[in-house]
């Protein structure tokens, strides 16, 4: 444990009077207001996206870094544009294709002692930095009508069942989710099937179906696509 972590701790538990309470929350709802702000006031007319999840640390070289480019490449020619958080590794991988396909390119930077710094493939009008990881899965949510989450860490697994989550409970509307790479969610999956599901019961069946898993580009373009031809829907620029 760190330093600064057993300083927060400490402040934590520090006694504190009503004066420090009410002026300490009272600016930190402003600071959350502001942040919702200037993230509906900029995402409002971004037209359909679909966001784009995986690990900060997915090296150039990488299989699923080349594999997020060209995933991100293919949805702008189908119209859509592309949302990530705006960092390193498959963000940058996403960004750098829909920046190569003509698309919109859009970062949802988060403040990080480390990884996280806003990278050269989005569009500066489309740059948009948080301090509160909630504000900003909402801005991810709200503007996006797909998801696809590519081999990550702890961030992306939050954001993979938050979405999961919300659809499953009808907060929001349905909206496809992709996972890419079989070999790297099958575990998961397997263990949501036969723990979650059939030996505690936490889960429907159902929610298995929330989403889908693929190994191409292609395939996780066409889920996107072939969900909206349903409603005869189709981005329009």
């Amino acid at each position: 444990m760190t330093d600064k972590s057993e300083d927060k701790i400490r402040k934590a538990f520090a006694e504190k009077d009503w004066n420090d309470i009410k002026a300490s929350d009272s600016w930190q709802i402003f600071k959350i207001m502001s942040e919702f702000v200037e993230g509906f006031e900029k995402m409002s007319k971004i037209g359909p996206c679909v966001s784009i999840f995986g690990s900060a640390r997915t090296k150039p070289d990488n299989k699923y870094f080349l594999l997020a480019e060209d995933i991100a490449y293919k949805l702008t020619q189908e119209g859509y544009g592309v949302i990530t958080g705006g960092g390193p590794g498959i963000m940058e991988a996403a960004n750098k294709g829909a920046k190569r396909g003509g698309g919109k390119s859009v970062g949802l930077n988060i403040e990080l002692p480390f990884e996280q710094k806003p990278n050269d493939f989005i569009d500066r009008d489309k740059s948009i930095d948080f301090h509160y990881f909630f504000v900003r899965k909402t801005i991810f949510l709200k503007y996006s009508q797909g998801f696809i989450g590519m081999p990550g860490g702890m961030g992306t697994m939050d954001e993979l069942f938050e979405a999961l989550t919300l659809v499953q409970t009808h907060k929001i509307a349905q909206f496809p989710v992709v996972l890419v790479g079989k070999e790297y969610w099958t575990g998961l999956i397997e263990w949501m099937k036969h723990t979650m599901l059939e030996k505690e019961h936490n889960i429907n069946a159902a929610d298995l179906e929330l989403f889908k898993i693929v190994d191409t580009a292609d395939e996780a373009v066409k889920h996107i696509v072939d969900f909206y031809s349903k409603y005869l829907l189709k981005p329009n620029f």
